[in-house]
């Protein structure tokens, strides 16, 4: 119950998996109950249905990144139903088939948010994670729960339509991989006849292969990993090159326009620049770290090569990847789980053991209550 018949909001009961940050303990993710707001003016209420298992998730329950606010209930590729609407709301009613990505508030009044990147606001805090984040874009509420739970309240400007022909079940990767893949293929200008190389074929890496060859890309996969030589291939690869394999590393220099880097943990990248054409773009999604070792700058500088990153996307361009993947029939590849299985997700993800992405059906959380 949200609301009596007087008008008398009470709070929503929901169950979660969180990590509490304990000394002994306290980063395996454990049942937990806690309350959320009632939807305001602007915001609906949504009863989450599935929500994707990103590696940052494990990155940001570890504190990996030294900044996660504990307890911390991660989720941030969310697909559910709307079940309530604010007066105000009217993208979204009852019964709609919705996701939330990365985001749910951002200052709206910045540049950044003026112009629909809100990934880039400038607001005091910046823009409010969709987990491990400041509620209010002034810092104030903290923190923000995210989708490993039975239900979420989010501000109607951050929520996203999920296309009627795409199979609810494996949306949700597109809310965090698909944009995260989508946004600097474009912004770098991926057009038909490059050729794109993309380096690590994991969850993020497998949307990449697919949108790269939707955009009329020619689409490398570049992997440590054989095994994945057929799965990169079905996926739309017309090559795959094992970066372990010296001599072919060589034959495929200065072959590439663009390369797209989705691996999640530090790694030396000196060995992909000359994989690039002259004024080529090297581009890193997915790592929050420093590179193992410094870039070689007598690399880059020449053939004037670019090296970048990349950080999810904007609302608008996130709704953008969700009708592009309609359109092209993109579907991320995913294996569903009970949310009673996550730390061993966890595991079987650090380990490289998913083919290629988590997503946790949370109907497996609800039949407890």
């Amino acid at each position: 119950m949200v609301a009596t018949e007087s008008g008398q909001n009470t709070a929503i009961k929901t169950k979660g998996y969180g990590a509490s940050g304990a000394l002994i303990g306290g980063k395996t993710l454990k049942e937990m109950d806690f309350d959320r707001q009632p939807p305001k003016a602007d915001e609906v209420l949504i009863d989450v249905l599935y929500c994707g298992v990103c590696h940052s998730d494990l990155h940001q329950v570890a504190n990996d990144w030294g900044n996660t606010l504990y307890p911390c209930v991660p989720g941030h590729e969310v697909v559910g139903r709307v079940t309530q609407t604010g007066v105000d709301v009217t993208k979204f009613k009852v019964g709609d088939i919705v996701g939330v990505g990365c985001m749910v508030d951002s200052c709206q009044h910045c540049a950044p948010c003026q112009e629909g990147e809100e990934q880039f606001c400038e607001g005091p805090v910046g823009w409010t994670a969709t987990y491990n984040g400041y509620w209010k874009p002034d810092g104030s509420d903290f923190n923000t729960y995210g989708g490993y739970s039975t239900n979420m309240v989010v501000k109607e400007k951050f929520v996203l339509r999920i296309p009627d022909v795409i199979d609810p079940s494996v949306a949700a990767p597109i809310l965090c991989a698909g944009i995260t893949t989508y946004s600097p293929l474009k912004h770098w200008g991926v057009k038909p006849g490059d050729r794109v190389g993309v380096i690590g074929i994991g969850g993020l890496g497998h949307m990449a292969v697919q949108i790269a060859k939707a955009m009329g890309a020619t689409v490398t996969a570049i992997t440590t990993n054989k095994d994945k030589r057929e799965a990169a291939l079905a996926l739309g690869a017309s090559d795959v090159l094992l970066s372990t394999d010296t001599d072919a590393m060589t034959e495929h220099e200065g072959l590439y326009e663009f390369l797209l880097c989705t691996i999640p943990d530090e790694f030396d990248i000196n060995p992909y620049i000359p994989l690039l054409k002259r004024r080529g773009s090297i581009v890193t999604v997915g790592l929050l770290a420093p590179y193992a070792k410094a870039t070689n700058n007598m690399n880059v500088a020449k053939k004037s090569l670019s090296v970048g990153a990349s950080l999810i996307g904007g609302v608008a361009e996130t709704q953008e990847i969700l009708d592009f993947c309609a359109k092209h029939d993109i579907r991320p590849e995913v294996q569903m789980i009970k949310m009673q299985d996550i730390n061993d997700a966890f595991d079987k993800m650090q380990a490289e053991d998913v083919r290629f992405r988590y997503v946790i059906d949370m109907q497996s959380l609800k039949d407890e209550e």
